[in-house]
């Protein structure tokens, strides 16, 4: 999933945008200094959302050249299991809680599109419209083959 997610220049990936039906996520934020490592979350449920609520331009791996003004709480609770299979209950704050919020909506099926204004959405309609045609045309591409298209 890192190779992924590195590959589209990503900060995130959830497990269902490459096709796992799980609940897990990975997010890379080392490149700031909110954390030394990549993180893993598994089984992760967000227990607490709260701060001052802000908005900040966020892309999706899954809507490629789509940016978008989305207004999320600053802070996380997050209840979620690690690869060693030990529960840990964290608070997050900065790019990393906004991360998690963000991948988390992505396993509840929803997509940064959802978060912004019916006038918003109409100014993408175009750009979603011809993604959409794409991604159709993978799937009859890739239909008889094995394996996921990222």
């Amino acid at each position: 999933m890192f190779d992924s997610m590195y590959e589209a220049e990503g900060i995130g990936l959830a497990a269902n945008q490459i096709g796992l039906d799980m609940n897990l996520f990975i997010i890379d934020v080392t490149h700031t200094e909110e954390a030394e490592d990549p993180h893993v979350f598994i089984n992760s449920e967000i227990i607490s959302k709260y701060g001052d609520e802000g908005v900040y331009q966020e892309g999706c791996l899954s809507l490629p050249g789509i940016s978008l003004d989305v207004l999320r709480p600053e802070k996380v609770t997050l209840k979620y299991q690690t690869p060693d299979e030990e529960w840990h209950e964290d608070e997050f704050e900065g790019l990393l809680s906004r991360a998690i919020q963000h991948e988390t909506d992505h396993l509840n099926g929803i997509y940064i599109i959802d978060r912004v204004s019916e006038i918003e959405k109409i100014q993408y309609q175009t750009e979603l419209k011809e993604l959409e045609k794409i991604s159709k045309k993978r799937h009859k591409v890739q239909s008889g083959k094995k394996g996921f298209v990222l």
